[in-house]
């Protein structure tokens, strides 16, 4: 049949609708594709899909100036309670229960002098606090209370537990969305304290 005006414009609307109707599965196709890859890179890889990277690696750490967690007899959160030192900032709260997972790890962890251990206690109850950390005991050398989250939020904080790795100069070496376990250490922390050191940590 030959073409004509009508057949000639008719074709290209033709297109469109088949195109339209692709680009759901196209949509679709992309990001399975990259939850595919994620899966890939943990799987065969050994990446880590909680190391999430954050904006603020590699910047200077927000400023800090929280109360104390009543109760505790620890030093409120300011910047001077991780100034010149090499500081890992917890965020936890009572109510996680993978903050409870990871304490014993944090306890640990507190057992190395090179490394100062302080917290973020976020949206949490004075009294529960207090409680979690009678019951586990405290790995930390000064806590601050951040009862409305803002401090969380300058901090770019995406799910507790949360913590940041910050060099003696105040510069983000490092940051782990979620738990600690022995891989996120040997492969995440441990390394960027190393680096940080310049010696090996065990």
């Amino acid at each position: 049949m030959n073409d004509t005006p009508e057949n000639t414009a008719a074709k290209p609307r033709g297109l469109s609708r088949y195109a339209l109707a692709l680009l759901p599965l196209v949509v679709f196709g992309g990001i399975a594709a990259t939850a595919a890859k994620m899966l890939y890179d943990q799987d065969f890889h050994g990446k880590n899909i909680a190391e999430i990277p954050s904006a603020l690696i590699g910047t200077k750490a927000p400023a800090l100036n929280l109360p104390p967690l009543d109760g505790a007899n620890l030093p409120a959160l300011t910047d001077v309670a991780i100034k010149g030192k090499l500081t890992l900032v917890n965020v936890f709260a009572s109510w996680c229960l993978p903050c409870r997972d990871e304490h014993p790890l944090l306890k640990e962890l507190a057992k190395d002098g090179r490394l100062n251990i302080v917290a973020i206690n976020y949206k949490d109850q004075n009294d529960n606090a207090l409680r979690f950390l009678g019951e586990l005991g405290n790995p930390f050398r000064a806590i601050g209370i951040d009862p409305n989250g803002k401090a969380a939020i300058d901090w770019g904080v995406y799910g507790i537990p949360e913590s940041y790795l910050v060099g003696p100069d105040g510069t983000i070496l490092y940051k782990r969305v979620g738990p600690f376990d022995d891989i996120s250490l040997k492969e995440g922390l441990f390394p960027a304290m190393e680096k940080a050191l310049g010696k090996p940590v065990s």
